[in-house]
């Protein structure tokens, strides 16, 4: 196993950054000082999620989500993040390793306005180990195959909603607010 262990590497390289380039989604790894976990994803589009500072340094923008911040508040008791980067279609990922630290501006914040909404937050990640991970999960899971896909099986999101958390609500109502439009909210507070 010597080889996957010299694959470990300190700062990025222009293959990373081009990989960064084309990922449109992050799942970010954290734990609060008692060792308690949290796996989030962060999500933009590809050239706009990971905002790449320097070679041991990228940043991630928090855009409007569901307000739990449960990693954000890891963040603030444990710094250590592990972070997977993923392109559509590739088995293979990148893991990044680091430090984070939450900020609510920096100079580059600007750089990573979409749709004319600035970050409300970046995780800025000191990188200490960087790699890519095989696609063995992948090509067993045949993730992006769509003739395995089978998103019929499972209740709408509004249904979802409606049985576990908002049972007071109209399934209407629910239905509205996870239809069509709920995309165009996706940059809004």
């Amino acid at each position: 196993m010597k080889a996957a262990a010299e694959k470990v590497r300190p700062s990025l390289d222009a293959i990373d950054r081009l990989w960064l380039e084309h990922s449109p989604l992050c799942l970010i790894g954290t734990s609060d000082a008692e060792g308690n976990l949290d796996v989030s994803p962060k999500g933009d589009p590809a050239g706009r999620l990971a905002h790449v500072i320097d070679d041991q340094t990228l940043a991630i923008a928090e855009r409007p989500g569901n307000r739990r911040v449960d990693g954000y508040r890891n963040v603030l008791a444990n710094p250590h993040v592990g972070l997977i980067f993923l392109v559509p279609g590739r088995g293979d990922t990148l893991r990044v390793n680091g430090r984070a630290r939450l900020l609510r501006d920096a100079p580059y914040f600007e750089e990573m306005v979409v749709k004319g909404h600035r970050p409300i937050l970046a995780l800025e990640v000191a990188i200490d180990e960087i790699f890519y991970h095989c696609a063995k999960a992948f090509m067993r899971s045949k993730l992006w195959q769509p003739e395995t896909w089978d998103h019929e099986a499972i209740p709408s999101t509004a249904r979802i909603a409606k049985a576990l958390t908002r049972k007071d609500a109209p399934l209407e109502e629910l239905e509205a607010y996870y239809g069509p439009s709920y995309a165009e909210k996706l940059y809004r507070a």
